[in-house]
């Protein structure tokens, strides 16, 4: 058996010979220190490896690093070689995996990662777009030949595809303040799935009517949409306190604004037919939201996951869009948008004209009526305590 010293005059001969390009000499000399390594130390695997790949040995190279990955399954010059020795075997799928956990290695703890690698990662990170490509042409040639192209079968099949390859990222719920479990996790809703939003619809050019005409008598009657609280801390938002996102509301805190509600028969009686929720102090909720040119609200997640908000667009351009999670559309005039905003979403208006739309709540609808009796009982109650504090974007 090798001792601790005699191994390590042998390991800096390999390093020796290394050096000097003799990689046939350091692989052998590196062979002998692990096949009888001393009591207690680990064998030098690593260098093994790489002497084996500089005396073109793959066979020697892979047994080398498939022995030091199962000792030190995130040593990140191990999935390296591991990777490139996989590449080079044309095993792609292997790989791109080997190379993923070596870029989430580099990413956890970024200045530990030795000068030396930093080119190697930026290869499989140029690896892993190519290899992602052709993937992706594999699978869209293999689904032609069976007849599914994009578009072709449903937009939740082209997700779970764009999930796959990489193209887009997984959002999910995250309110920040009530949670409500067992819901599916959806970025948008369509308007053809409420019975009720096709005769909403329908009022569209009424409602932006009455819309228009309240523009004309008081063009300055919005309000900071996210306003400071003398109560509350201030909100973490660039737009607080900014008319550049505003609010008209028709319905606030649960009960109607009397003079905007009577400027507005028709919004209001459209209001009526969504099931929007009745919550002491709390909903319905309802307004006209405003975005001025030039304004981005940031991505921000919603208070709760038991409701929708709903918009119907009154006066847009087609440079404003929402993005919902990991899915971007642009509102349409007179079209109800849905969607959950207790996932994170953004919103812009890169055009040069203000975006008008009525805004409001309505429950989920896989939430039963008895659910909702006794969500509306707990929000009551939260409220009674002094906790839900207003929406503040």
């Amino acid at each position: 058996m090798m001792d601790r010293q005699h191994a390590s005059i042998v390991i800096q001969q390999a390093i020796t010979a290394l050096r000097s390009g003799d990689a046939t000499r350091a692989r052998d000399l590196l062979t002998n220190v692990v096949n009888d390594p001393p009591p207690g130390e680990v064998p030098p695997w690593f260098l093994l490896a790489q002497a084996c790949q500089m005396a073109g040995d793959a066979a020697g190279q892979g047994d080398a690093l498939v022995r030091l990955l199962a000792e030190e399954p995130r040593h990140l010059g191990g999935l390296l070689l591991m990777a490139g020795h996989k590449a080079a075997l044309g095993d792609s799928r292997a790989a791109s995996s080997f190379y993923t956990t070596a870029l989430a290695v580099a990413d956890h703890a970024p200045d530990q990662v030795p000068q030396v690698m930093i080119p190697l990662l930026q290869q499989g990170q140029q690896y892993l777009q190519q290899a992602q490509g052709e993937y992706a042409a594999f699978l869209a040639d293999q689904l032609a030949g069976k007849g599914i192209a994009p578009g072709s079968v449903s937009l939740r099949v082209d997700m779970a595809l764009d999930l796959l390859l990489g193209r887009r990222q997984v959002y999910v719920q995250e309110p920040t303040s009530f949670y409500f479990p067992g819901l599916p996790q959806r970025q948008f809703y369509e308007a053809d799935e409420f019975d009720w939003a096709e005769g909403f619809e329908a009022q569209a050019d009424f409602m932006r009517a009455e819309l228009e005409a309240l523009l004309d008598r008081q063009p300055g009657d919005f309000s900071p949409y996210v306003q400071t609280r003398p109560d509350r801390p201030a909100a973490a938002n660039p737009l607080r306190d900014d008319p550049s996102w505003g609010a008209h509301y028709l319905w606030e805190n649960g009960v109607p604004v009397p003079e905007h509600a009577a400027q507005a028969p028709v919004t209001m009686a459209a209001l009526a037919t969504a099931p929007m929720p009745v919550i002491a102090a709390r909903s319905p909720m309802a307004l006209y939201s405003l975005l001025r040119p030039g304004t981005h609200i940031r991505p921000h997640n919603g208070m709760l996951n038991t409701r929708l908000i709903c918009h119907l667009p009154l006066i847009t351009n087609p440079d404003c869009a929402i993005r919902v999670g990991n899915e971007t559309r642009t509102w349409q005039q007179g079209r109800l948008l849905i969607f959950d905003d207790s996932i994170e979403h953004e919103a812009w208006n890169r055009g040069s004209a203000t975006r008008i739309i009525l805004l409001f709540e309505i429950w989920r609808p896989e939430i039963s009526l008895d659910e909702r009796v006794a969500l509306t009982a707990i929000f009551e109650a939260i409220t009674a305590y002094g906790g839900l504090p207003p929406d503040q974007g």
